[in-house]
C-alpha cells in the first residue's frame, strides 16, 4: 500500500522505536535476578522509546498536539490534529521476558482517528491503516475473521490485576462468555489484541478502563479491516471511557449482548 506522508512518518517512527525496544528486550533476561533492576531498566527502555517517537513525529509535524503514556498531553499549534502514542504496550510482558509487546501510534484529526500503526518488533509484524484505505500487516491486506458461530470463536480481553476496579465485572464477563465460545485469551497488550481482531486471529476483543493510547491505533485498524469497534455502552465515547468491544460483523451483536447486558453502572473513584 502507498500510504500518505503522515502514515510514512508514523511507520518510520514505529520501526525506529521498535528497534530500540528489541535491543533492550535482549538485555531483560539478564536482569531477572533483580526485580528492581529489571523494573528500572524497562522504565528506561519505555522512556527512551517515547523520546524516539517524539523526536520523529514532532520533528516531522511540529504543530500537532501530543498525547502519550509517559509524557502526558501537550496541545499543539494546530488544535485539530494530535499524535496519540504508546511507546511500549505490554510492559509486564517485556519485564518478564515474554516477546509480546508493541509500539502504538495514532493520528487524530478533529476528534476522529484517521491513521494508526501498531508495530510488534519481536515478530516484525507491522499493522497499519488509514481511513478509507483498508488495513494491512506488512505487505498483506487484513480482513477480520469470517466465523459466524460464537462456539467456534476465540476472544481476547484484559483481566485487571491487583484487585483493579473492573475485576468483578471482568470475571462476570468471563463466566457468561466462556461457556458460549471456543476460548478466551489474555495476552497483556490491548493494541495487539485489536490488531489480531483485524487480522482474523481473534473473533473479538473487549476490555474496560483502557487509556486512549492503548487503543486509538487499534480502533481504526479493526474498522478498516471490516470489523466493528464500539463503546461498551452506546452513549459512551471509547477514547473517553476506555471501554471497548470489537469483533467481526457476523457475531458483533451476539458478542456485544453478552458483555453489555450486565455492564455495571459507572461509579466514582472517590
Amino acid at each position: 500500500m502507498q500510504g500518505s506522508a503522515n502514515l510514512n512518518v508514523m511507520i518510520k517512527a514505529a520501526r525506529k522505536a521498535g528497534r530500540s525496544l528489541a535491543k533492550d528486550f535482549r538485555e531483560v533476561e539478564n536482569l531477572q535476578v533483580s526485580m528492581k533492576g529489571a523494573g528500572d531498566f524497562v522504565s528506561r527502555a519505555d522512556i527512551a522509546a517515547e523520546a524516539i517517537l517524539k523526536e520523529e513525529l514532532m520533528g516531522a509535524r511540529p504543530t500537532y498536539g501530543w498525547l502519550a503514556e509517559e509524557g502526558g498531553e501537550e496541545p499543539g499549534q494546530d488544535p485539530t490534529r494530535r499524535w496519540i502514542v504508546d511507546p511500549l504496550d505490554g510492559t509486564t510482558n517485556f519485564l518478564h521476558g515474554m516477546p509480546h509487546f508493541a509500539v502504538s501510534i495514532a493520528l487524530e484529526h478533529k476528534g476522529e482517528i484517521v491513521s494508526g500503526v501498531i508495530y510488534d518488533p519481536a515478530k516484525d509484524e507491522l499493522f497499519f491503516a488509514e481511513k478509507g484505505q483498508g488495513a494491512w500487516m506488512n505487505e498483506g491486506r487484513l480482513r477480520v475473521s469470517g466465523r459466524n458461530r460464537m462456539i467456534e470463536s476465540v476472544f481476547a480481553t484484559g483481566v485487571p490485576f491487583g484487585g483493579g476496579r473492573y475485576l468483578p465485572a471482568s470475571l462476570q464477563d468471563l463466566a457468561r462468555l466462556m461457556p458460549a465460545c471456543a476460548g478466551v485469551r489474555r495476552w497483556g497488550a490491548a493494541s495487539l489484541d485489536l490488531a489480531y481482531v483485524a487480522a482474523g486471529r481473534y473473533e473479538g476483543f473487549w476490555e474496560r478502563g483502557l487509556k486512549a493510547w492503548d487503543i486509538a491505533a487499534g480502533l481504526i485498524i479493526v474498522r478498516e479491516a471490516g470489523g466493528f469497534a464500539e463503546p461498551m455502552r452506546e452513549d459512551q465515547k471509547i477514547l473517553e471511557t476506555g471501554h471497548v468491544i470489537a469483533s467481526n460483523e457476523a457475531i458483533f451483536d451476539r458478542f456485544a449482548k453478552v458483555i453489555r447486558d450486565r455492564d455495571p453502572v459507572e461509579v466514582s473513584e472517590d
